[in-house]
């Protein structure tokens, strides 16, 4: 099982350096990255919101180890061709430990305020399956020619390589059971979702459902979750945080996390990804948080 941290974007980048160095050194497994431009309201959109690619581009310069990504890309926001050139790069200044993490893209209020064009839902999807097979070939070819319906390429280079071989791992973000779930057994190396182990449940037979319909072995695809984590001796914040709380959550004492992350593994999840966004404001608390749950329950699972 590895085990990866999500700092917000909307920390200082030098304080998702300090964070992502201590990771690197307490054992962690990844730090991923979300791709938005501000923050998600429709009444504020102000607020600091750091660009995804360029934080990635200096943590592989400063962090040696553990795997790099996007949580995720949303492929509205960039010709796929100039994404792949992005990619790529950053797999060769980490030395080949990008996942290429890319979804539909959700978040209308950025869309709206920087002109980009938003679709509908299938537009937005039908755009994504073109865009990961234009990827996916300017990873692997030396020339691309593509002539679909959103995008058109024509006798498209793509050097230097990445590293790894036919490009980084490409991982699909979202939960949508007939479309994205199908692009992602289709392409995909990584398949991630937000959820409970009890969600990664329900959800993973619908992956193997596609995986077989499209003959393709199901065990090829890594499966990661995230959920916030309260990790607490106290009974009542456990009731409250699992009451209350507007995203997956789990909740318990270190036992309790243990037998969570069990359930994870048992579900068919190799990778358990861990925000920052409840662990406190100052880097101290957030430091605090996830040492202690690498101490007291990822640990158990090396």
């Amino acid at each position: 099982m590895k085990f990866s941290i999500w700092p917000g974007s909307a920390a200082p980048y030098d304080q998702i350096e300090k964070l992502a160095l201590h990771a690197e050194k307490t054992g962690w497994d990844g730090l991923w990255i979300a791709d938005h431009f501000m923050p998600n309201r429709d009444d504020d959109n102000t607020g600091p919101t750091g660009e995804a690619w360029t934080i990635l581009s200096a943590l592989s310069v400063k962090i040696p180890r553990i795997r790099l990504g996007t949580l995720v890309t949303g492929n509205t926001y960039r010709h796929p061709a100039v994404l792949a050139k992005q990619a790529a790069q950053v797999d060769i200044i980490s030395k080949g430990r990008l996942v290429f993490g890319l979804g539909a893209g959700w978040q209308e209020n950025e869309h709206r305020a920087y002109g980009i064009e938003f679709s509908t839902v299938g537009g937005r999807m039908r755009r994504l399956e073109e865009a990961v097979q234009i990827i996916k070939s300017l990873f692997s070819k030396e020339r691309t020619n593509f002539d679909g319906e959103f995008y058109t390429l024509q006798d498209a280079p793509l050097s230097p390589k990445p590293i790894q071989q036919n490009g980084p791992p490409l991982l699909i973000g979202g939960g949508g059971e007939k479309v994205t779930m199908r692009i992602a057994a289709q392409y995909a190396d990584e398949w991630n979702v937000w959820g409970t182990p009890s969600i990664l449940a329900s959800k993973g037979p619908i992956l193997e459902a596609h995986a077989e319909k499209l003959g393709r072995d199901v065990n090829e695809i890594h499966r990661s979750a995230q959920a916030l984590v309260v990790h607490s001796d106290n009974p009542d914040v456990i009731e409250k945080a699992l009451k209350n709380s507007e995203r997956q959550t789990i909740a318990g004492n270190s036992d309790q996390l243990c037998a969570i992350i069990q359930e994870y593994i048992n579900v068919g999840v190799s990778e358990f990804i861990l925000p920052n966004f409840n662990l406190g404001s100052s880097l101290d608390q957030q430091i605090e948080a996830y040492d202690k749950f690498m101490e007291e329950v990822a640990q158990h699972f090396k």
